[in-house]
């Protein structure tokens, strides 16, 4: 698979690294030039791709999106109709300013996203565990209810499908936290299944029916 990121920081390249590793094809875009990513470039090998973010837009299957909340509107929309979106990212005030609409509660940072995005299909995941954790803990030998639970939530069931299945083939379990308004409530920082070290079984537990 095709896979774009855009964002370089500690998310994106791991999950370059991520990705690359289990076969894939990867573009990597940043804000700065793609000069700058020669040197995940060399760490990788001819399956890394340095690019532009329109270009990474452009080469995905699936792009992953990993840049502060703050920057959205930065993204070209034209390059990224159609494509599964994965927005990693979470809204934090003290670093994005804050969001009235985000500060009462009446949509999420995925949902406004969305809103930049039209015609895309978004999938909240990436956004809830820390990166080390991501880089080390995967595990494809384990059950899959005893790996630790990466979460993902959207209205596209099939672009989650296409998600939960980098999710398992990175070695972690992907657990569905429901739609894109409910279930990307249930990842924001503060919730219960927030940067916590769960397996499957337990965030289901925690989770409910």
């Amino acid at each position: 698979m095709k896979i774009g990121i855009i964002g370089s920081g500690r998310i994106g390249a791991t999950l370059a690294r991520l990705f690359v590793g289990v076969g894939h094809e990867v573009a990597v875009a940043n804000r700065h030039t793609p000069e700058t990513l020669r040197a995940l470039q060399d760490e990788l090998g001819s399956a890394l791709h340095p690019a532009s973010v329109e270009d990474a837009g452009h080469f995905g299957d699936i792009v992953v999106v990993s840049i502060p909340f703050h920057t959205i509107d930065q993204l070209p929309a034209p390059a990224l109709a159609g494509k599964i979106v994965v927005d990693s990212n979470n809204y934090y005030p003290g670093r994005d300013g804050n969001v009235s609409a985000l500060d009462r509660d009446e949509t999420t940072s995925t949902e406004l996203l969305a809103q930049h995005l039209p015609g895309a299909r978004i999938v909240k995941a990436f956004n809830t565990m820390y990166f080390v954790t991501l880089a080390q803990s995967g595990d494809r030998a384990q059950d899959e209810g005893e790996r630790l639970a990466l979460f993902l939530a959207g209205d596209d069931a099939e672009a989650k499908q296409a998600v939960a299945g980098l999710i398992d083939e990175i070695g972690f379990a992907p657990v569905d936290t429901g739609s894109l308004a409910g279930g990307g409530r249930r990842q924001q920082p503060g919730s219960d299944i927030y940067n916590r070290e769960l397996t499957g079984a337990e965030a289901r537990q925690i989770l409910g029916p």
